[in-house]
């Protein structure tokens, strides 16, 4: 039998990288798991809750083991994250990306194991306050784990990707002026051929609630989705909300690279529940809400009009407690779930539930909490409290916060009662030289939630068998094996 002509193996393989690319281009609502927290759900708990909630894709920041080994057999998309820290070994050593792809890709992508769809490369390393620190490391590493997937035969799959902050690019004043910050101009354009070539996307973070906490003059119903009154014309275009003028500038910036029908993906927007002012839990509900509906809605944006992201994760999960809060106190309450898995508000992430369900079979501390004896003396109680705080986590009781009226007894309470939960409800973590009791009785008012603790016994992950993912573990083995035989073929 004579072999197939090269046109006909050339057609075949570009009909494959079709189906590639259509398959790679589903758009989905995914979450970032952030997992900085003093009170850690076991990992099998988390994934889970994902599960029940029907979200698909998951965006990990490393390459946390107890939540790689969790997600195998889950049938979620992952994005596994390299920390900034790592990006100089890497990009200076083949031999230690080599090392890395080993041990936190493909150890867990084995038959009913993780669906692991990105590697990102950092994490905003172009963000100005590093100022240029991992710039120069962004690329070699790229190149160096490129070659360590083709190694591990999993290039075709695990695409490689760096998400940017929005700080990346700039405007004058409107969208269709956005280019790319001058310093980054030659390294961003080196970066989205790399990505074009290797059919990645683009990766930003966009949040419009840091724009509205830091300028007091930003409109603030231009933050959210529901109307403006501070609607802004660009030409024949009208933006009515902050995503979509972020959006098209980064799409402007794009453009004047040549690369303007890059597809973009989302890798972290939100709005924090607490720990500011205008962070609270129904501006991020109005928020996230509007968010989904809009991307879900095909709205697209005044430049990429019926076309949203490929994909948006909502950031964050899950409450992270023990966060920097260098930032803000509203960084420790970004979760649209409590540290404890359980939902803040209402939302409808458009997947097929109409509402948010809660974790289960969490296992708590027992029900019992720290608070100060208010039948003693308090003189020196400030001391105690600012130790309490500067280890547990005290940031609602500032200003914004949703602890931050109840009182002065009840703002000592709430202080330690953080640290008693902290230190796993150790009699003596209440003491506080006397001033501390236990009780029985939940000290919560309103929206101030005073907590309890969940164990940290580790606990099995998920089960392995979900049909979902045998169905997309078998579509991944039938197209690689399809795609080795086309590229026999394309070599002949």
């Amino acid at each position: 039998m004579s072999p197939p002509r090269k046109g006909a193996s050339n057609l075949l393989l570009l009909l494959l990288l079709a189906i590639l690319r259509c398959r790679f281009a589903e758009s989905a609502i995914g979450v970032n798991w952030g997992t900085v927290s003093f009170h850690r759900l076991k990992p099998s708990t988390v994934v889970d809750l994902l599960k029940e909630n029907k979200i698909g894709k998951v965006k990990l920041f490393d390459a946390d083991p107890g939540a790689l080994e969790a997600l195998m057999g889950s049938g979620i998309q992952v994005m596994v994250g390299i920390p900034n820290e790592l990006l100089s070994t890497i990009s200076s050593s083949v031999s230690a990306s080599d090392l890395w792809v080993r041990q936190n890709v493909s150890r867990y992508m084995v038959k009913g194991g993780a669906d692991i769809r990105y590697i990102a490369v950092g994490n905003e390393p172009f963000l100005t306050s590093y100022s240029g620190q991992f710039q120069t490391y962004v690329m070699p590493a790229l190149l160096n784990l490129q070659q360590s997937l083709t190694k591990a035969n999993l290039a075709g799959y695990v695409r490689l990707v760096v998400p940017c902050n929005a700080d990346a690019y700039e405007s004058p004043s409107l969208p269709s002026q956005g280019a790319f910050r001058p310093e980054l101009t030659q390294i961003i354009t080196q970066l989205v051929s790399f990505l074009n070539s290797n059919g990645a996307p683009f990766i930003v973070n966009i949040y419009p609630f840091l724009s509205l906490y830091g300028n007091s003059d930003f409109p603030q119903d231009y933050a959210f989705f529901e109307g403006t009154t501070h609607a802004v014309t660009d030409g024949p275009n009208v933006y009515t909300n902050a995503f979509d003028g972020n959006f098209d500038t980064l799409v402007s910036a794009l453009t004047k690279l040549g690369y303007g029908q890059m597809p973009i993906v989302i890798g972290e927007v939100g709005w924090p529940s607490d720990g500011a002012p205008g962070a609270n839990l129904t501006a991020a509900k109005v928020f996230n809400q509007g968010l989904i509906n809009h991307v879900v809605g095909n709205k697209g944006t005044p430049l990429r009009p019926g076309s949203p992201p490929m994909d948006v994760y909502i950031f964050g999960l899950l409450d992270e407690g023990a966060k920097s809060v260098l930032p803000g106190n509203f960084e420790r309450h970004w979760g649209i779930f409590s540290f404890d898995g359980q939902a803040k508000y209402a939302l409808n992430l458009g997947q097929g539930n109409k509402n948010l369900k809660n974790a289960e079979n969490v296992e708590y501390l027992p029900s019992r909490w720290c608070v100060v004896d208010s039948s003693k003396d308090l003189t020196n109680v400030a001391n105690h409290m600012r130790i309490a705080c500067s280890v547990a986590d005290c940031t609602t009781l500032n200003y914004g916060g949703s602890c931050n009226e109840i009182g002065v007894k009840g703002n000592i309470s709430y202080a330690f009662n953080s640290f008693y939960q902290l230190k796993m409800q150790d009699e003596r973590s209440c003491d506080f030289d006397g001033l501390g009791m236990v009780t029985f009785l939940d000290p919560s008012v309103g929206e101030c939630r005073f907590l309890v603790g969940v164990t940290e016994t580790k606990g099995s992950s998920s089960s392995k068998s979900s049909s979902s993912f045998i169905g997309s573990r078998r579509w991944m083995i039938s197209i690689t094996v399809l795609f080795i035989w086309a590229v026999q073929l394309f070599m002949m």
